[in-house]
C-alpha cells in the first residue's frame, strides 16, 4: 500500500470513528461539550467530522487521475458515478426509514443522500472539465475545480444574503428564516425534516443536511479532489507540508468570514466549509508525515481498516441504534425505573424529568404552559400522567412518536426513541 492511501485510510477511518462517536454517546446528557455539535453559529470538534469524510472523498476521487477517458471510458464512468450516487441516497433513505418506519415521516434528507449529492456533483464537474495530457491521459483541470469552489461558496452566500424568504425577508441566518429551511420545508415538507431540526418554540422548521445547503458541503469535496490532484502529481513531504500550509489559509479565510458570513454547521455557510475544509487538509498533512514511521503506521492500523470499510462500518453503528429502539430485540418492554419525577427551574420555564435513561429521552416543549418534559420508553404516559397532561395520539402507530396536550394548550412534544441521525 501506498504512502497515500495509508494517510487517506486513516484520515477516513478518523472520520467515521468521530461519525460513530458523535452518534452513539451513551449518554446524551453527560457527553463532553466538544462531541456535541454546536447549537447554531460556532463550531466543535464533531463539526468537523462530517465535512472530514466529504474531503477525503474528493482525495480518492483525484487519486484515480490521470487514466484513460476514451468515449467507451466515459460511458463506464458515468455509469459509475449514478450507480454510485443512486445507492447512497436509497440506502440513506431506507435507514431513515427503519428509525420510524413510517412514509408518511420518513426523512428524506440525510447522511448518506448528502454524501452521494456531494459526490455525483463534484465528480461530475471533475468528468466535464478533464484536460487531456501529452501521453492521451485525461487529468484533473486544477483551475476549473478552483472556479467551481469559488462560485458554489460565493453563490450560496448571495443566495442567502439577497434572496428574500416569504414572511422573513432575505439575509436571515435564524433557524426558520435562512432560505436554506425555507427551500426545505417546501420541497421536502415539515413531516420529511430531521424532526429535531426545531426553533425556540420547537417547531420543526429545518434540516441539517438540507437541499440547498448541499452545494456547499460539496466544495469540501472538490478541496479534496484539489488536495488529492496536488499529491498524486507530486508525492512527498513538500506537498504534504504545501497541503498542509493552504489548509492554515483556509481555516483563516473561515475565521476571518466568520463576522460576514457566520461559521453555522447546520446551514453550511460558505465560511464553514473554508474552516472545515482547512481542518481536514491540515489533518491530512499531519497523518501523511507522522504515518512515515513504521510504529505510528502499525498503531493506525485499526484506523485504516476502519477507513477502508468506511461506509460498511458506518451503516452497522446506525443499524445497531435502530435495532436498540425495537422492543422485541431488546428482550421486551422496559420497565421504569422507580424513581420519582424530579424538577428544576429556570426564567419562564419548569422543567421535570423522569428517573429513567436519558440515551432513550427526548425533550418536549409546552409554549402556552411554560413546561418542558422529559419522556422515555415506557414510562412516557406515566410520567405526562403526573404532570396533568392527556395523550392526544400518536401521528402513526409505527413512529414511536406520541403528543400530548395540558390544560394550557397543546404541546410542541414528540418522543421518538429511535432519533433520526445527522451530523
Amino acid at each position: 500500500m501506498t504512502q497515500r492511501l495509508v494517510s487517506l485510510d486513516t484520515l477516513r477511518g478518523l472520520a467515521v470513528a468521530g461519525m460513530i462517536l458523535a452518534n452513539s454517546p451513551g449518554s446524551w446528557s453527560l457527553r463532553y461539550h466538544q462531541l456535541d455539535h454546536a447549537a447554531w453559529n460556532g463550531f466543535t470538534a464533531t463539526d468537523m467530522v462530517f465535512p472530514t469524510f466529504l474531503f477525503s472523498v474528493g482525495v480518492a476521487v483525484a487519486l484515480s487521475f490521470p487514466r484513460p477517458l476514451s468515449d467507451a471510458d466515459k460511458v463506464r464512468s458515468w455509469s459509475r458515478l449514478v450507480r454510485r450516487a443512486l445507492s447512497l441516497v436509497a440506502l440513506g433513505l431506507f435507514l431513515n426509514f427503519l428509525a420510524g418506519l413510517s412514509l408518511s415521516h420518513l426523512r428524506i434528507p440525510g447522511i448518506l443522500q448528502r454524501i452521494g449529492l456531494c459526490y455525483a456533483l463534484g465528480t461530475a464537474l471533475v468528468l466535464l472539465t478533464v484536460r487531456r495530457r501529452d501521453d492521451g491521459l485525461a487529468a484533473i483541470n486544477r483551475i476549473a475545480i478552483g472556479a467551481g469552489i469559488m462560485v458554489l461558496l460565493i453563490g450560496y452566500w448571495a443566495l442567502l444574503s439577497f434572496v428574500p424568504v416569504p414572511g422573513y425577508g432575505a439575509g436571515h441566518l435564524d433557524p426558520a428564516g435562512n432560505l436554506t429551511a425555507y427551500v426545505d420545508r417546501t420541497i421536502w415538507t415539515v413531516s420529511h425534516l430531521w424532526p429535531y431540526g426545531t426553533d425556540a418554540t420547537g417547531a420543526v422548521v429545518y434540516d441539517p443536511e438540507g437541499l440547498l445547503s448541499t452545494l456547499p458541503a460539496t466544495a469540501n469535496l472538490l478541496f479534496g479532489i484539489l488536495a488529492g490532484a496536488a499529491w498524486k502529481q507530486a508525492p512527498g513531504r513538500r506537498t504534504a507540508w504545501l497541503i498542509g500550509g493552504a489548509g492554515v489559509i483556509l481555516i483563516g479565510a473561515g475565521l476571518l468570514l466568520d463576522p460576514i458570513f457566520p461559521i453555522n454547521k447546520r446551514i453550511w455557510t460558505s465560511s464553514f466549509a473554508l474552516l472545515s475544509s482547512g481542518v481536514s487538509a491540515v489533518a491530512l498533512a499531519l497523518l501523511t508525515l507522522l504515518l512515515e514511521n513504521a510504529a505510528a503506521r502499525t498503531i493506525a492500523m485499526p484506523l485504516r481498516v476502519l477507513g477502508g470499510n468506511a461506509t460498511l462500518a458506518f451503516v452497522l453503528s446506525i443499524l445497531l441504534g435502530i435495532f436498540s429502539g425495537y422492543s422485541t430485540l431488546r428482550g421486551g418492554t422496559m420497565t421504569p425505573m422507580p424513581v420519582r419525577p424530579t424538577a428544576s427551574r429556570t426564567p419562564g420555564r419548569s422543567v421535570a424529568t423522569t428517573g429513567v435513561p436519558d440515551s432513550m429521552a427526548s425533550t418536549c416543549t409546552m409554549p402556552n404552559a411554560s413546561v418542558e418534559l422529559r419522556l422515555v420508553t415506557a414510562s412516557t404516559s406515566q410520567a405526562a400522567k403526573k404532570l396533568g397532561m392527556v395523550s392526544i395520539g400518536s401521528r402513526s402507530r409505527n413512529s414511536r412518536r406520541s403528543r400530548w396536550r395540558s390544560s394550557s394548550g397543546t404541546s410542541r412534544c414528540q418522543y421518538a426513541s429511535s432519533p433520526t441521525v445527522s451530523l
